[in-house]
């Protein structure tokens, strides 16, 4: 991978950890000390002030391959063919094995349902996965079976015709009834496992909201992502003041009983990659969410 720096005194971990959203500052670091990245064709420190025209190449070494293993986990099955599956993922399911979660995960429940037929396009840890929602997001995830679905719903979602539309209920009133939330987003400068709403390297995203009900101090919003940034909800709700209630990272933290945030991906609307049939897909809110909706009482006007 080849970057071209316009960029004068940054370090350049930070650097590199601002352009390649996977990549931690630490795991920059990680790279630069091992001479897998290169500063005009020479290897360089750790702290490298960049300079504007830099041409720096990188080099990701391909992950440890780790076994996963099928599991017999209950999944929420909403839709299934022979192409694709649509699961509603509960709170605390972990999406892909990664560091820390080797096992519980949704793929390897999903290598249990599906045994061999799911898509290869996304690498051994992630199978099938064609996007993801966090680990304490509720809701529906689509998943393709093979290749020809997988690079179907890709680009539905590069094309922005595959719709998202989520559910929460945020922290204070939303004085507009609808709107949209355009602001690129992209690492947290300071804490890289946070994403915040920045100009400098961010990437775009575009969030759409509408009002559903206000309540004393909250509002339950629907919204639609055109972009799928990581946390983007997260971090434009936030940004607009309007931090998503239990949110410990970009909110308050617990409140309203939440330990994490109140988040559901309600529907999902695509064309079957295979057959051209329009599909949509909607699972109620979960008890958390409705036992949220409940404690704030009645709806104001």
């Amino acid at each position: 991978m080849t970057l071209f720096c316009d960029t004068e005194g940054l370090r350049l971990d930070v650097f590199l950890s601002g352009q390649v959203p996977e990549l931690t500052r630490s795991a920059a670091q990680r790279l630069v000390e091992q001479g897998e990245v290169l500063v005009d064709g020479k290897t360089v420190k750790k702290n490298y002030k960049t300079r504007k025209g830099d041409e720096i190449s990188l080099t990701i070494p391909e992950p440890q391959q780790v076994e996963l293993i099928p599991e017999d986990i209950p999944l929420d099955v909403r839709y299934e063919d022979g192409d694709v599956i649509v699961i509603n993922k509960p709170k605390g399911l972990v999406v892909h094995p990664a560091p820390g979660h080797w096992t519980g995960t949704l793929v390897n429940a999903l290598m249990y349902h599906c045994r061999d037929s799911l898509s290869g396009i996304n690498g051994e840890l992630r199978p099938g996965i064609v996007h993801r929602i966090d680990m304490d997001t509720s809701g529906l995830l689509i998943v393709a079976k093979n290749d020809r679905a997988h690079m179907g719903l890709a680009e539905q979602l590069k094309d922005h015709t595959l719709c998202r539309v989520y559910e929460a209920v945020v922290v204070g009133n939303i004085r507009q009834d609808s709107g949209t939330i355009d602001a690129p987003i992209g690492r947290h400068p300071v804490d890289r496992k946070k994403m915040t709403v920045t100009r400098q390297g961010g990437r775009e995203a575009v969030t759409h909201f509408e009002v559903i009900r206000r309540y004393q101090g909250y509002t339950h919003v629907r919204l639609r992502l055109e972009t799928g940034r990581t946390h983007q909800i997260r971090v434009h709700m936030s940004w607009q003041n309007h931090p998503i209630v239990g949110d410990a990272v970009y909110g308050r933290g617990k409140e309203l009983g939440l330990d994490s945030q109140c988040l559901h991906a309600r529907t999902l609307q695509f064309i079957h990659p295979v057959t051209g049939e329009k599909i949509a897909v909607d699972c109620p809110l979960p008890d958390y969410f409705e036992a949220v909706l409940k404690k704030l009482g009645p709806p104001v006007a």
